[in-house]
């Protein structure tokens, strides 16, 4: 064979061999992922479990995982799921899991024996807007009335919520320290469901009430429960409620839920996730389900929640510190 002969067959080897890499490549990163399994690390029914399974069908819908699969794992605030899926998805590439800022509390009061540095941020998903009631018979008209009680006496406002230590609680906690209430007095009834916490608010058996706002929208509407606040930044779109700043009140919390992936994975399963993640949820299928869900779009990409959750972290344990959950 002459040099030239030589030289011509080294550059059809080099296309081949270019044209089967482009074809094959990393599987996840070039063909996709073909199969994903979500840890919903709570009960069927709750919020991760919605927007686990939501994220399914988006993910399928549109093309970005040909089969997702959904497993529930609750028990202590998500902190259950937690562990198993930081001891068996190491280095899985077909892995993930729903968390949120309840798991962040539930990780510092639970002292859970595995933590949130040991897994993988993905993206952050969605925030839901938190609202502050009371039963439509209550003396308190207002906010500024229910953060004069606070002020008077933090531990007779008794607030009905979810988990302990988590979004819920958390604001119970920044409303009562805002009002200029003994913080580490807050009453707070954690509640496995929002439906409990609103029996026990129609009954008149607690002052006050919080939890995502689309889980008490049907009560305000028929005049069973009066909104005194949102913790979103601005009002909520078509929701004639006042936040929580515009009354004076220097708070604003958002429980937002994220997706991460197990510890030890490589950067070619980081990239395969954060793109199926990433066209899901900037679909129009996605749009579709915020608005149904009443979710706000809180999207951030891996490099950006990692941040973002490193802060709340620290932020989180600030709050629960101050009202007496973690020392």
């Amino acid at each position: 064979m002459s040099r030239t002969d030589f030289r011509l067959a080294r550059r059809s080897f080099t296309a081949a061999a270019l044209a089967l890499a482009a074809a094959w490549g990393t599987p996840a990163a070039a063909q996709g992922l073909t199969d994903l399994k979500i840890i919903a690390p709570a009960a069927p029914g709750g919020g991760w479990d919605s927007a686990s399974r939501m994220l399914q069908q988006t993910l399928t819908a549109t093309g970005a995982v040909k089969n997702v699969q959904v497993v529930n794992v609750p028990g202590a605030g998500g902190t259950v799921g937690l562990a198993q899926f930081v001891n068996t998805a190491k280095g899985d590439g077909h892995t993930l899991m729903v968390m949120g800022i309840t798991m962040v509390g539930a990780v510092l009061t639970n002292k859970a024996p595995v933590g949130l540095d040991a897994v993988t941020p993905i993206a952050r998903l969605t925030g839901d807007p938190l609202v502050v009631v009371v039963p439509a018979s209550s003396p308190y008209k207002t906010l500024k009335d229910l953060a004069a009680a606070l002020k008077a006496d933090t531990s007779k406002v008794v607030w009905a919520g979810g988990s302990a230590g988590g979004a819920d609680h958390i604001l119970a906690g920044l409303v009562s320290k805002a009002a200029g209430g003994d913080a580490t007095k807050l009453n707070y009834v954690p509640f496995s469901g929002g439906g409990e916490a609103l029996a026990e608010m129609l009954g008149g058996r607690v002052s006050a009430g919080v939890s995502g706002y689309n889980e008490f929208e049907s009560q305000i509407k028929a005049g069973k429960l009066r909104a005194l606040g949102v913790s979103t930044a601005a009002r909520m779109q078509g929701k004639d409620v006042p936040t929580l700043k515009e009354q004076g009140m220097d708070v604003e919390l958002v429980n937002w839920r994220g997706i991460v992936a197990g510890p030890g994975i490589t950067p070619a399963q980081k990239t395969a996730f954060a793109a199926a993640v990433e066209k899901a949820v900037k679909s129009p299928e996605w749009a579709k389900v915020l608005t149904a869900r009443g979710w706000d779009d809180a999207y951030l990409n891996a490099d950006q929640f990692a941040a973002f959750l490193k802060a709340d972290q620290a932020r989180v344990k600030d709050v629960l510190t101050t009202i007496g959950l973690v020392k």
